[in-house]
């Protein structure tokens, strides 16, 4: 790979499925090519069936033309004898032989000739199929055994994944059980503050009223003592504070304490 590219980490789950689908891709790609293999084994078998077919033919082709040759021979011996016997003296019987001799020469030789030509034409093309087919076969060899390597390179992977995605799903268990835990005490936590809160809050409320209650005693004393010094005003009694207490002087000038409320 190119040393440009940054690899991003993936999802083990969606990485198991895919490596599932590149396995199952690759056994398929086999499970094809051990067919066509299968294929051509059996046409390979039967090309060769042929070729031996046609050398059997052959051989009994050459059989038959020495056959031939041998009673043709035997034709033109006895044709000779017969010729010497029966023949006239004024014709000439060794060129009557020779046309003879050659005109089944000829024969033989072009039936040879076609026979030969007819063969290599047969074997020339097994020859090409076979070679065609042997190098199909290779090519099929050549992929399957990458294909193997390649889909054990693939399942090595798929097992280190497979044991990647246990090793984390423990870790996510155990990463659950520690959060679970500290959520519990947090709670503990919270339920207590919570309990506390309200007693602040009680408290709080009880103190409100408390000081409630102390501002109107407060309110009622301050109208009491509104209320004391306008009678004492009207009474032309004069009120002065000393050290924090109050001396009443009257008009005739007799002087009394009285306490300050505060």
């Amino acid at each position: 790979m190119n040393g440009e590219f940054v690899r991003l980490p993936v999802h083990p789950t969606f990485r198991y499925e895919h490596e599932l689908a590149v396995r199952q891709y690759v056994e398929a790609d086999i499970a094809n090519l051990q067919r066509l293999l299968d294929q051509t084994t059996l046409t390979k078998a039967d090309l060769e069936i042929k070729i031996e077919s046609l050398q059997e033919d052959l051989a009994c082709l050459k059989k038959n033309h020495q056959e031939d040759v041998a009673a043709l021979l035997c034709q033109l011996a006895d044709t000779k004898v017969c010729v010497e016997v029966d023949a006239a003296p004024q014709q000439d019987l060794n060129k009557v032989l020779e046309e003879i001799r050659c005109h089944y020469e000829n024969i033989i030789d072009k039936h040879r000739r076609e026979q030969e030509c007819w063969f290599k034409e047969k074997t020339g093309q097994l020859c090409k199929d076979v070679a065609s087919n042997t190098e199909c076969l290779e090519t099929s060899r050549s992929q399957i055994s990458d294909l193997r390597r390649t889909l054990q390179c693939l399942e090595i992977e798929l097992q280190s994944q497979i044991s990647m995605k246990r090793a984390l799903e423990c870790s996510l268990l155990e990463t659950e059980a520690r959060y679970s835990t500290m959520l519990a005490g947090f709670q503990k936590h919270i339920d207590a503050y919570e309990a506390e809160l309200c007693q602040v809050r009680s408290g709080i409320e009880q103190q409100g009223r408390d000081y409630a209650a102390l501002l109107d005693i407060k309110s009622r004393l301050e109208q009491e003592i509104a209320t004391y010094r306008c009678l004492l005003e009207k009474l032309d009694i004069k009120t002065q504070e000393q050290d924090g207490v109050f001396v009443c002087v009257t008009p005739a000038d007799t002087m009394f304490n009285c306490t300050q409320v505060i």
